[in-house]
C-alpha cells in the first residue's frame, strides 16, 4: 500500500531523535505492509474515519492517518502527553481529512 506524508507530518518527523524516527519508520512499514488489517498495537481506529498509529517509547507518537484512493494518507503527528487523546489533536487531523481530494 502506498503512504502520503502530509508536510506537517513530514515536519514534526524532522523534530524527532533518531530512535524514535527508527521507531516511526517500523511502524509505517507494517502499515505499509498490512494496510487496513494493520490493528493494535499498532493501530487504533478512532471516530470518522480516522485511525491512528502508535510508536511506543520514551515518549508516546501518534500519526493520525485515513485510507484515501486506496493510498494511507498521514494527516497529522504529536505526542500523547495524556491518556486521553486530545480532542484538539483529532479536529487537526479531521481538517485535514476534510481538505484532501
Amino acid at each position: 500500500m502506498q503512504i502520503i506524508l502530509l508536510d506537517s507530518v513530514e515536519t514534526f518527523l524532522e523534530s524527532l531523535n533518531e530512535k524514535e524516527i527508527a521507531k516511526v519508520i517500523r511502524t509505517i512499514e507494517l502499515l505499509e505492509e498490512f494496510g487496513s488489517d494493520l490493528g493494535m498495537p499498532h493501530s487504533k481506529h478512532m471516530s470518522g474515519g480516522l485511525l491512528e498509529l502508535r510508536i511506543r517509547g520514551t515518549r508516546e507518537i501518534r500519526i493520525f492517518y485515513c485510507f484515501h484512493n486506496k493510498q494511507a494518507v498521514l494527516l497529522h503527528a504529536c505526542v500523547k502527553k495524556t491518556q486521553k487523546t486530545l480532542d484538539k489533536e483529532l479536529n487537526r487531523a479531521r481538517d485535514a481529512k476534510d481538505h484532501l481530494q
